[in-house]
């Protein structure tokens, strides 16, 4: 009776596969973590999680390009790539010495990112880490999130260090080396 029952189930027209789900379980674990310790506490403890992951792919970008440290224009590339791989539709808008200009039109996370903006510390850390760890330092702001309800996102980080405005959302990083 089990087989059957299994083949029953097994013929629902559910479209839930391991990448879904991941999506799903993050989604929830973000909710309740914004609505138990609040925005800015959950974005701190996603804040830890996404410098870690920023260390180990920037050590990964480094050894497939045999170097210590990479310049602006691989940091920004890197950015675009990681994103990519991982379904993110991020491109780079402008990029000089001061500064590297991203944007989006699809968050990695989908639509389960909508109303969960501390997902975006994931972007800022994993950015913020990987520009620091070889440039020195980065401030990252997130002007504009589809988590927040916008169309796209708008990522500046900036490479040079400047008198910050205490009202603005920027996150900045220092080189660990």
């Amino acid at each position: 009776m089990s087989d059957s029952l299994s083949e029953k189930f097994e013929s629902f027209p559910i479209e839930r596969d391991r990448d879904q789900f991941l999506r799903e379980l993050l989604r929830e674990l973000v909710g309740v973590l914004q609505d138990i310790v609040g925005l800015e506490d959950a974005e701190g403890y996603i804040s830890i999680v996404g410098s870690r992951i920023g260390k180990l792919m920037n050590q990964e970008y480094r050894e497939m390009t045999n170097s210590d440290r990479l310049d602006h224009k691989q940091v920004a590339a890197a950015m675009v790539d990681l994103k990519q791989r991982i379904q993110g539709g991020f491109r780079i808008e402008s990029i000089n010495e001061e500064a590297i200009i991203l944007s989006n039109t699809r968050c990695p996370f989908g639509t389960y990112v909508e109303g969960r903006p501390a997902m975006c510390m994931m972007t800022s850390n994993v950015f913020g880490r990987i520009a620091a760890d070889n440039l020195g330092y980065a401030a990252v702001s997130i002007e504009n999130a589809i988590a927040r309800g916008d169309s796209g996102c708008r990522v500046v980080i900036s490479l040079t260090e400047k008198k910050s405005d205490a009202s603005s959302h920027v996150r900045e990083y220092y080189s660990k080396a």
